[in-house]
């Protein structure tokens, strides 16, 4: 993609989206980010989007690429998660996860591809998650989502690859984000030490792979899970 090109992340407003996005930003792209509430510091395009809204996801796109130009890169990160065993899920919660990070990823890259069709040219990238192919106590619905986005990526991989648009998974272990710094001292001792690298891994590190994927280096990768974990979900 070029150098110059438009990059649009959704939930880019903190961890591993802020540091995509900033990733971008650095190499010289026109960067635009979503956000739901919370507003980001840095210096990019801000469109508010509700991504288990179409209308909503519409107009963003829409006021993206009038302004900026036609969509070359969307990185599709927003999601949210609510840990409890499955017994004890209630149906709020269940559909609040499923419509935000499975149907929410689905809404923006269906509507992201139209001009990627017509320019015959654009990379597709879902973060995914290593427990979408180990699953995780206490995630069953967050899980079932990340698995859910390979079969989308890979399903969509060949309706568009014909016109020069790939579409990828990469898929993170542990990050330290606001997300995992919660957790307990125990719990994160049981993740690193369960992580082949014993340890986890930075935004940055996520951000580097999605860059590659992006690049001219990987234009003749589709419909690829790209595990980012330390070799916590090695051979999944």
């Amino acid at each position: 993609m070029s150098s110059n090109g438009v990059v649009f992340v959704t939930g880019g407003n903190r961890g591993i989206g802020l540091a995509i996005a900033q990733r971008f930003a650095q190499d010289g792209f026109k960067v635009a980010i979503s956000y739901r509430e919370q507003k980001p510091v840095e210096d990019f395009y801000m469109v508010k989007a509700d991504v288990t809204d179409s209308k909503s996801i519409d107009a963003a796109i829409d006021e993206i690429e009038k302004n900026l130009g036609p969509l070359e890169v969307v990185v599709i990160n927003a999601g949210t998660n609510k840990d409890a065993l499955a017994m004890r899920l209630e149906d709020s919660d269940m559909e609040k996860i499923i419509n935000t990070n499975l149907m929410g990823s689905i809404r923006v890259a269906r509507r992201s591809v139209k001009s990627m069709i017509k320019n015959r040219k654009g990379r597709i990238i879902f973060i995914g998650s290593v427990v979408g192919m180990l699953g995780s106590p206490g995630q069953m619905v967050y899980a079932s989502t990340k698995a859910g986005l390979i079969g989308a990526a890979r399903s969509l991989a060949r309706e568009v690859g014909s016109r020069g648009v790939t579409v990828n998974v990469v898929a993170p272990g542990y990050v330290d984000t606001d997300m995992t710094n919660d957790l307990d001292e125990a719990r994160k001792d049981m993740i690193t030490s369960s992580t082949p690298l014993g340890r986890t891994a930075s935004a940055s590190e996520i951000a580097g792979v999605v860059r590659f994927l992006a690049s001219e280096d990987s234009s003749y990768i589709t419909g690829a899970v790209i595990p980012v974990d330390g070799g916590l979900g090695m051979g999944h």
